[in-house]
């Protein structure tokens, strides 16, 4: 007897196939904005990440389709009904989405790669990291928004240590959100735990760091 799901995404193949066009859009945005700072400033060294960055997206695409087919071919009326929350969840995003790569496109368009290095590049030491952990602390924008303006601001002379630094604040902070994750845990609780998180944000970006410097 087949295994009635009440939620559509309870069904594997539809639950694979949802997570599979998640990372298709997550590998666009970074190659979308990747492929603009490149532009922006041409780096033969470059060519074969551009190469790699193309492969990876044919592969999603790829992953992507098949796990589509496979779920069409099991079980149709699920399928269509997956596409359309899909759908409806790619509308509710994309506001959001676009006003974020927007602002990211017109800042690198305006800023130069000097700027950007002087202030959070690699050489701008523990004032670039700070600054970089306050204005994720202080940002609320989604992770899969995040990572592709993280790559794009590291293809215009960002330093690691200070992306690394800023992303982890981004998810691990919220400044925004401290007055009604203080109505549900308490004023001390709240404070105490972003307190915590923007510590430990301090020692993963040292840690990337390093790791990346090996």
């Amino acid at each position: 007897m087949m295994t009635k799901y009440l939620c559509p995404w309870q069904d594997p193949f539809c639950g694979l196939f949802l997570r599979a066009q998640l990372k298709v859009c997550k590998g666009l945005c970074r190659q979308s904005l990747s492929r603009l700072a490149l532009e922006k400033e041409p780096n033969l060294s470059s060519v074969p990440d551009r190469k790699l960055e193309k492969m990876d997206t044919f592969i999603l695409y790829a992953v992507a389709g098949l796990c589509l087919l496979a779920s069409f071919l099991k079980n149709r009326g699920k399928t269509s009904l997956a596409l359309r929350k899909a759908y409806k969840a790619f509308e509710g995003i994309l506001p959001q989405l676009l006003v974020v790569l927007m602002l990211v496109s017109v800042a690198l368009a305006v800023l130069d790669t000097s700027t950007v290095s002087l202030v959070i590049g690699k050489d701008s030491g523990v004032f670039g990291v700070l600054i970089a952990a306050l204005i994720g602390a202080i940002t609320l924008i989604p992770g899969f928004v995040a990572f592709p303006a993280a790559a794009a601001l590291l293809h215009n002379e960002a330093g690691t240590v200070q992306i690394a630094a800023f992303v982890s604040t981004l998810m691990m902070v919220g400044v925004v959100t401290l007055p009604l994750e203080m109505q549900y845990f308490g004023k001390r609780t709240a404070l105490l735990r972003n307190g915590a998180a923007f510590l430990f944000s301090l020692v993963a970006a040292v840690f990337v760091g390093w790791v990346v410097g090996l």
